[in-house]
This record gives structure tokens, sequence and C-alpha cells, in this order.
């Protein structure tokens, strides 16, 4: 099942890398001419047994954002987040270029979000329990996702996490595919103080 899924996920993600490759162009352009500063944003996530490696997302806030202001906590108004910041995050194509992330093998199209390696915890503060979703590769959307994103707090959504783990099928995965299509629009998920 994990080959059939790493198969999936591989051809998934070289095919919308090339079909998107155009978008990834105006995105591309569009950022620089918004604001300064590089194209992609680079942060180093949690992965797989609590391997660290960097994500790859279009930048939507200014350069060095994490050292100004609340640092990794956003809110709608956020003076950090550039215009057309703002327009990729409300459509999610921000999150595009993890299909890079997937390609590689450092991540699913669909698994638990990877947190980053201080927050909410250290790997090794979390709990033997929670630490199971760590045992597949993080995802570009996840069972969380479609089931509150960002208005869940972090311990709800480490427990549809482990739901996911539990209940782990590629029908799920192409469930849960199709509802994030629908649900990236959903603006109201977007941000959270949790």
């Amino acid at each position: 099942m994990i080959l059939i899924k790493r198969i999936f996920d591989f051809l998934l993600s070289l095919i919308a890398l090339i079909i998107l490759s155009p978008l990834f162009l105006i995105i591309a352009i569009c950022i620089k001419i918004d604001s300064k500063g590089t194209v992609f944003f680079k942060q180093e996530r949690l992965g797989k047994d609590g391997e660290v490696f960097l994500i790859y997302k279009f930048r939507t806030m200014v350069p060095n954002a994490e050292k100004i202001g609340s640092g990794i906590y956003t809110s709608k108004s956020d003076p950090r987040i550039t215009k057309v910041g703002g327009f990729l995050r409300k459509t999610s194509l921000d999150e595009l270029p993890q299909l890079i992330n997937v390609l590689k093998g450092e991540m699913s199209i669909v698994g638990p979000r990877p947190p980053v390696p201080y927050h909410p915890h250290k790997y090794e503060d979390y709990s033997e329990k929670q630490k199971m979703r760590f045992t597949v590769l993080p995802g570009i959307t996840g069972y969380a996702q479609v089931n509150g994103r960002n208005t869940l707090t972090w311990d709800e959504r480490i427990e549809y996490d482990i739901k996911y783990v539990e209940n782990f099928s590629l029908l799920l995965d192409i469930k849960i595919i199709f509802k994030t299509i629908g649900y990236a629009f959903n603006k109201k998920a977007i941000y959270s103080n949790k």
C-alpha cells in the first residue's frame, strides 16, 4: 500500500508540476513585482519519523517576517502579508511549491501537515500516541485540513492526524483531495489565533 501511495504521489505531483508550470511563472512574476525578496519561502519542518526537512512555499510575507511582530503567528490583517501574498493565502496557491517536496519523497499529497520543529512541541515532547502522526509522510493537505484547518486547536489537529493514520486508505486520500479542492476557497479557516 505504501509503494502504491508513493507511485500515486510521484505521478500526480509530476503531472501537476508540468500542467501548473505556467501558473508558477505568473505567480513568481507577481511576487517579484509586488515586493522585494525571494519568490520561494523555505522553512524547516518535521517530517516522517521526526526528520527535519525544508518545505517550499510561495513567499506571502515580507522578507524575514518570522523575526518581525508576532513571529510564526499570523492574522487576517497582519501587516507583514504582501498584497499578492494575501491573494495566494486566500486561495491556498502559496502551498503549490510543496509539489516539489512530494516529488522528492519528503512529503505526500495527503498526510498530516508538517509542523515547525519547535511548535507546538519539539519532536521528543510529543506523547507516544501523538507521534503516530509522524509514522507517515506529511501532506500538502490532510484530514485536519478538511475538518477545520486553522480553526482547530493543535490538539484537535493532532487527533485528526491520528485518525488519518489509523484509517489510512487510498480511497480516503482521494476523498480528502476532492474535499480540499472545494475547501481551499473557504477563507474562514485560513487564519486563527489558536
